[in-house]
């Protein structure tokens, strides 16, 4: 049986079908074939990239570092609302559905690559109605006659993997089969996190549509003053002209608002696929959203929290076994093939015990010449092998820095939420004190109106930080895994044995 991954242009045959008690003789001498005759040379061909480590990147090695998050991490945000449409969202979302279909498709050829490793039997039933030419080599009677035959018969046959061939095989099947499954596990993890963002945005824009509405009627209250004041003679055109410029402007202000409120709810109803679902919903007060668990620095089993790195080092473990498999079909394949069951010229005589045939013995086949195509496809998959290494590398830089960025950013936005609460609690004592003195009859209403703008505008800023500083936190939660936890059998591929 000729392998399905082996067909040299030139190759040697040795095959036997000996009586039972020669099979073993017959078996060493193709044994001792396969020793004596040179193998096609696989030599200079080798990988030549290098898996990254932590060490590499200086990752701190602190257990203390390691941040705890769980598997549903966006439930700590304390928002029944939301968990629903997270829960429905990773239910069925087209993403799921394809990480899944992908993860199946791996698990069948993982099924495939272990039956290459079993024996193989197939029946066959041959029945044919045919003239023999009488100018042929078969003799008379049977020549220039119409004559029935038949053939039923079974057929055994096994490929020894003796040079591991098929093992390497399986093993690369696994990992990319386990590759999938954590596929899954980081589409899931990037939808929950793209619900849980929009989430934030839409409540983000439902506060800033408010505060826009606010500031209209303030400019509103503000131009009617103004008129007042004209009309008494206390302000001139000028004022008047500005105060009415201001009233649109605050109008499109709300109408932006709006429209980005809008667009994150149409977000928002894509990810959970209900589109017509969220007409008469209500976000969430960005208040009422509880903070999410920060991590302090980077822990170097960072490789093995998120399931984007874990797929790309199982990626890694199956293209190290692709090389190997590539690499045994410079040996040779020896075989084990039998037959038993019935021939005859006249179907009528098929099942007769004189129609009885079988067969059993060895072969060899051993690539000698094949013009280069082995060599080329080891070094097509040590290429593969430098791609899986480099792609496994990128990863964990991106990882790496996609942490680094948003502890930075969780740690520069509590620094500015300091400051600018500080700012809210000045403009809001400025305001308290404008209204004292506006009842004490020490003030106008026009300043007590100005200074709410101030007041206004660092709601605005508040409301911009507090959702900025939720999306960082779940930006953070994703680039640390989002709660995964990795298999104990993730691989450390043996890249340095091949080459």
């Amino acid at each position: 049986m000729t392998s399905r991954f082996n067909a040299p242009l030139f190759s040697l045959r040795l095959s036997f079908q000996p009586w039972p008690g020669r099979l073993m003789p017959g078996l060493m001498a193709v044994l001792s074939a396969a020793a004596l005759v040179a193998c096609a040379d696989s030599s200079g061909i080798a990988s030549r990239a290098t898996l990254r480590t932590g060490s590499d990147l200086g990752l701190q090695t602190s257990a203390a570092a390691r941040p705890v998050l769980a598997p549903d991490w966006w439930q700590g945000l304390g928002d029944a609302q939301l968990n629903a449409w997270v829960a429905q969202a990773l239910e069925q979302h087209p993403s799921i559905r394809l990480a899944q279909a992908r993860l199946d498709r791996a698990r069948a050829v993982l099924e495939v690559a272990d039956a290459a490793l079993l024996p193989q039997v197939t029946g066959q039933v041959d029945l044919t109605r045919q003239r023999y030419t009488a100018q042929g080599m078969v003799p008379p009677p049977v020549a220039g006659t119409v004559r029935d035959s038949g053939t039923a018969q079974l057929t055994a046959s096994w490929e020894i993997d003796f040079f591991g061939r098929y093992s390497a095989a399986l093993d690369s099947a696994l990992g990319t089969s386990r590759a999938a499954q954590l596929d899954a596990d980081a589409a899931r993890l990037m939808l929950a996190s793209q619900v849980v963002r929009a989430y934030v945005q839409w409540a983000r824009w439902g506060e800033q549509v408010a505060l826009a509405q606010r500031t209209l009627a303030q400019r509103t209250e503000l131009l009617t003053l103004v008129e007042s004041r004209v009309r008494a003679g206390l302000d001139s055109p000028l004022e008047l002209r500005q105060s009415q410029a201001a009233v649109p402007q605050a109008r499109l202000q709300v109408q932006l608002a709006q429209e980005q409120m809008t667009l994150a709810r149409h977000v928002l109803a894509a990810l959970t696929g209900q589109p017509l679902g969220l007409a008469n919903a209500r976000p969430a007060a960005l208040a009422a959203l509880r903070p999410l668990p920060v991590a302090a620095d980077i822990p170097v089993d960072l490789l093995g929290l998120r399931p984007d790195i874990a797929a790309a080092r199982w990626r890694v473990q199956a293209a190290v076994q692709d090389t190997a498999s590539a690499k045994a079909q410079f040996y040779p394949n020896i075989n084990l093939v039998g037959f038993v069951g019935f021939s005859s010229l006249g179907v009528s005589r098929l099942l007769e015990s004189d129609s009885q045939q079988w067969g059993v013995g060895p072969a060899l086949r051993l690539p000698i010449f094949d013009a280069g195509r082995l060599r080329a496809n080891l070094r097509s998959k040590a290429a593969d092998l430098d791609a899986a290494i480099e792609s496994y590398n990128t990863a964990v830089l991106d990882g790496v820095r996609e942490v680094a960025d948003q502890v930075s950013s969780t740690q520069a936005i509590a620094g500015q939420q300091v400051e600018q609460a500080a700012a809210l609690q000045a403009a809001q004592d400025a305001h308290e004190i404008a209204l004292q003195r506006y009842r004490a009859g020490l003030g106008n209403y026009l300043q007590v109106l100005t200074v709410e703008t101030a007041v206004i505008e660092q709601r605005r800023a508040a409301v911009d930080l507090n959702a900025r500083a939720l999306e960082t936190q779940v930006a953070l939660v994703r680039a640390l895994g989002g709660g995964f936890k990795p298999d104990a059998s993730l691989p450390t591929a043996q890249v340095s044995a091949l080459r």
